[in-house]
């Protein structure tokens, strides 16, 4: 299999891409990002670019591809609400749109969250503009599209946050986090098992187009 990825350097991509290394069954690796990864590895190719909201320059390289890894994501507090929605689904759906046009034969797998609405009926801004993107996706004729909803997510094997006092907390939390991963499943995952359920998944389907936490963990 070989999977691109978006937002390498971000928590999630990050146990992303470690996963995807370490699986003899990924011959390759292309990530698509703003900054370096930092990240060396013979699998492993990087494309620096801009614009995310148009591909063109690039689209010689992203073609020839069995999967997408989305992994860029932003949190909505104190952002201005079209501002969210321009990184969020803009975003999501200019990516989107040019691989499904390239690699009609791709498996797309989306990170969300857990309260995202397709309904866009929620009273919270950022689950109606995370469910408008799912429900959009799902429309989009790839060969398969999936819906990642983590709630919690442990940090393992050297994944950290971009933001220091969010390493703080993980850091000091550890023990109950990692209790929770074994005694509440629906409730928290671990950068490992959700990297390496976005790969089963990307390979051997689901039966569902949606994975919750507790899905997540099963796979």
């Amino acid at each position: 299999m070989k999977a691109i990825l978006f937002g390498a350097t971000g928590m999630v991509g990050q146990g992303v891409l470690r996963e995807c290394l370490l699986d003899p069954g990924v011959a390759e690796v292309l990530s698509v990002g703003r900054s370096p990864s930092g990240v060396q590895h013979a699998k492993l190719k990087e494309v620096l670019h801009d614009d995310f909201t148009d591909f063109s320059k690039i689209e010689s390289q992203l073609a020839g591809y069995d999967a997408c890894f989305f992994c860029l994501g932003v949190s909505s507090i104190g952002m201005d609400p079209e501002r969210y929605r321009h990184l969020t689904y803009d975003v999501t759906m200019a990516a989107a749109n040019t691989l499904v046009r390239l690699n009609p034969g791709m498996v797309f797998t989306y990170v969300t969250g857990k309260g995202t609405d397709q309904t866009e009926k929620s009273p919270l801004g950022w689950a109606r503009v995370k469910g408008k993107t799912e429900a959009d996706l799902l429309k989009l004729p790839f060969k398969a599209a999936y819906m990642f909803r983590p709630s919690g997510i442990q940090p393992l094997h050297g994944v950290r946050s971009k933001t220091g006092w969010v390493n703080a907390v993980y850091a000091l939390t550890a023990p109950l986090l990692s209790w929770m991963v074994r005694a509440v499943p629906s409730q928290m995952t671990t950068s490992e098992q959700l990297g390496r359920a976005m790969i089963k998944v990307a390979r051997e389907g689901y039966p569902k187009p949606t994975l919750e936490s507790e899905d997540i963990n099963r796979v």
